[in-house]
């Protein structure tokens, strides 16, 4: 009877492991459409905050993704060392970070990153290495 109960629970387990990966502990949600950002922490939404994602003539991607890696005082190679603090890149030269022009978030304006107040990053970027970036869940949608 243990070795019967012993496989069932495993089985059990193996089944379930793929619903437990999708909710990750802490999730970017960026709604393009609104230009803004949900942060659910826990499985709770913790934030709420205006975003600026690309401008007429740029493209920010939409999918899911995770953190791939975490840089404090960035700076652009590609648009002139223009600051990006607390960025969490996701894909490839994409990223969330702060920015100096919080007078544009709530509309499109960036070259295809998603901009936050310098403070809201800060916030984000904490939370993400409190997870781990593999914990981490960025998603962009409309």
């Amino acid at each position: 009877m243990n070795r019967f109960l012993t496989s069932v629970l495993g089985v059990a387990a193996l089944c379930l492991m793929p619903l437990a990966t999708l909710a990750a502990p802490l999730v970017a949600k960026v709604d393009i459409s609104t230009q803004t950002m949900t942060v659910i922490y826990n499985g709770k939404v913790a934030y709420n905050w205006p975003v600026s994602t690309a401008r007429s003539g740029k493209y920010t991607p939409r999918g899911t993704w995770t953190a791939k890696w975490l840089s404090r005082h960035h700076k652009s190679s590609l648009y002139n060392n223009a600051p990006m603090p607390y960025s969490i890149f996701f894909n490839g030269n994409y990223a969330i970070h702060g920015t100096n022009q919080i007078s544009r978030l709530g509309r499109p304006a960036s070259a295809g990153c998603v901009r936050l107040h310098p403070e809201h990053a800060a916030v984000l970027f904490r939370l993400t290495q409190e997870v781990g970036k593999q914990n981490m869940q960025v998603v962009i949608q409309n």
